[in-house]
């Protein structure tokens, strides 16, 4: 039987302070999965497409669903905003996107990314083991918010000690819809002015010093002698600072959320620690820490059978992509093993796939190797408080309880 879909608001943020409207994302897959769905700014609404195959589609033909026209935020904006919001790289199209993705890029390459396993490895350690001392928390600011920090810190030269600095901005620059932030369009301005002159300044300090290390990458020149110019480099400063913080520190919290959900997915991770890398992508899939971006139609184009108008507004549900049944068996299960798993919770290929991904599944394999080997097992205190946002899947707080590993004594012979 055909239900109603009149009821269907994937936008409103109210709803996700309880949870991701999955139910909801279920419907429309099955009846209607490229959606009109209502816009409170545009009388013509937008396109809501919820299924894999249709959000895989729209993420690898950039020329035909634009980043730049309209950015790739969800929501509407003034066309000097708009300006300002295409020098980030995550709002440009391809040639554009390209020289600068392939600038940043060298900084980011698998080979740079293992070269930090250990030092991450070892900060895991050290970040559980202050968490066990304390007994019990807010494991968002313990352990989730800390890793990432750090990691940035480390990556971007920034002084440890400034690390909160990021934490403080980045969270003011994304929470505006979250009333406990209370953050207006003003700060959320001053924000992204602080974090842009800490860059610069940076960047500048780093001029006098070259390194081995990704700053110092992004400053010089490459082969070909291309350079990051000031403003590119301050901008992807900012870039990294709230998508590398935000989604990773999210996607750890709501996958320890997961475990202590699931407490036979934590005894297998416990029993097989070669389970890590799978559990991560898992982690990724179940979580997918943002929910939705947004594209631009530049032709007509047909999408699942559905005529989508040029200029019209596309918005693409990784979440929903994420449990959709005709690719994944038994979607709403969290399964730490689960192989294949091609889940777009890094972006649906084509030129914005994630950049910093092998960084981010870095850090979840060893924050969860570090969790299953220091504790015995994580008890939740307090349920989840969400952030209110139909943008990013946040978790603001949850207060657990951490059980150590007990230590067998050596045998007194």
């Amino acid at each position: 039987m055909t239900e109603s879909l009149a009821d269907i608001d994937l936008w409103d943020m109210d709803q996700y302070i309880e949870a991701v409207p999955h139910e909801a994302m279920r419907r429309l897959r099955r009846q209607a999965p490229v959606f009109r769905h209502p816009d409170p700014d545009r009388p013509d609404g937008y396109w809501a497409l919820t299924r894999h195959v249709d959000v895989v589609f729209v993420s690898r033909n950039p020329e035909i669903f634009s980043s730049y026209e309209k950015t790739a935020m969800i929501n509407e904006y003034f066309t000097e905003q708009i300006d300002q919001q295409r020098m980030f790289m995550l709002n440009q199209d391809p040639p554009q996107h390209t020289r600068t993705r392939q600038l940043v890029n060298r900084g980011f390459t698998p080979r740079m990314i293992a070269k930090l396993e250990e030092r991450i490895q070892a900060t895991c350690d050290d970040i559980v083991a202050q968490a066990i001392a304390k007994g019990e928390g807010d494991f968002v600011t313990l352990c989730a918010a800390e890793l990432p920090l750090i990691v940035i810190a480390e990556l971007m030269g920034v002084p440890l000690e400034d690390r909160h600095k990021v934490f403080d901005w980045s969270n003011r620059m994304v929470g505006g819809d979250d009333p406990e932030y209370g953050v207006t369009e003003e700060q959320r301005f001053d924000a992204a002015t602080e974090m842009w002159a800490y860059a610069s300044a940076l960047a500048e300090q780093k001029r006098l010093q070259l390194k081995d290390d990704i700053v110092s990458k992004l400053i010089s020149p490459d082969d070909e002698g291309n350079v990051l110019s000031e403003l590119e480099f301050d901008l992807f400063f900012m870039l990294l600072a709230v998508a590398g913080n935000e989604t990773t520190r999210n996607a750890i919290s709501g996958g320890m959320y997961a475990l202590m959900q699931n407490p036979d997915q934590w005894q297998k991770l416990k029993a097989d620690p070669g389970l890590v890398p799978t559990a991560a992508d898992e982690i990724v899939r179940w979580v997918s820490p943002v929910n939705v971006f947004r594209r631009t139609a530049m032709e007509d184009v047909e999408v699942g059978g559905v005529q989508i108008k040029k200029g019209d507004k596309v918005l693409i549900y990784y979440n929903s992509a994420n449990r959709d049944e005709t690719v994944f068996d038994n979607p709403d299960v969290f399964d730490i093993t689960r192989e294949p798993n091609p889940h777009v919770g890094f972006g649906g290929g084509g030129p914005h796939f994630c950049l910093g991904r092998h960084l981010a599944k870095l850090e979840l394999e060893c924050i969860f190797r570090s969790l299953i080997t220091q504790c015995d097992h994580l008890e939740l205190i307090s349920e989840p408080r969400r952030l209110r946002s139909n943008f990013i899947n946040g978790i603001k707080e949850m207060t657990v309880r951490f059980i150590p590993t007990t230590k067998t004594s050596p045998r007194e012979d």
